[in-house]
C-alpha cells in the first residue's frame, strides 16, 4: 500500500474517531503532497512523497526546539503529539552507527582525506541517506571522519 493510500485510510479513521490532532496533521500532509504534485507537474513517486514527509518532520523538530528554548511547554506538547502522527509515515531513521558506516564507506570510495573534501563527500553521501538520516547528524559524522 502506498503512502497516499495509507494517508487516505488514516484520514477516514481519524474522522470516524474524531481525532482532531491526527485529522489536522493528515490534512496538512495531504495538502503538502498535493502542492508538491502541482509544483512538479506529475504524480509523486514514493521517494518524492517521503521527501515531503521528511521535510514536515524536520520542520516539526525545529519548532519543538524553538518552543523549548522559549519555555512554551504548551506548544511543545502540541508539536510532539503531531510528530507522533507524522512519524507513522516517515521512513525509519538510521542510527548514528549506521550513518557512520555509510559515511566511512563513502569517504573511502570518493578518496577524501581532509576537510577540503567535505563538499565532495556530502554530495556523495546525502543521496544515499536522503530521508533516512538527519542532515546535521550526517554533517557531524563527515566532519568527524575528515578531521
Amino acid at each position: 500500500m502506498s503512502i497516499s493510500e495509507n494517508i487516505n485510510n488514516d484520514l477516514k479513521s481519524a474522522m470516524k474517531a474524531h481525532d482532531k490532532i491526527a485529522l489536522t496533521v493528515i490534512r496538512m500532509v495531504k495538502t503538502d503532497l498535493m502542492n508538491e504534485k502541482i509544483k512538479l507537474g506529475h504524480d509523486l513517486s514514493e521517494d518524492e512523497e517521503l521527501t515531503v514527509i521528511s521535510r514536515e518532520v524536520k520542520q516539526h523538530k525545529e519548532s519543538i526546539d524553538d518552543f523549548k528554548s522559549a519555555n512554551r511547554d504548551d506548544l511543545v506538547s502540541a508539536q510532539e503529539a503531531e510528530m507522533k502522527v507524522l512519524e507513522k509515515y516517515a521512513p525509519k531513521q538510521l542510527s548514528k552507527d549506521e550513518v557512520d558506516k555509510i559515511v566511512s564507506e563513502t569517504i573511502k570510495s570518493v578518496g577524501a582525506s581532509n576537510m577540503s573534501d567535505f563538499g565532495k563527500v556530502m554530495g556523495a553521501v546525502m543521496p544515499k541517506l536522503k530521508g533516512k538520516a538527519d542532515g546535521s547528524i550526517v554533517n557531524q559524522s563527515v566532519k568527524g571522519y575528515l578531521k
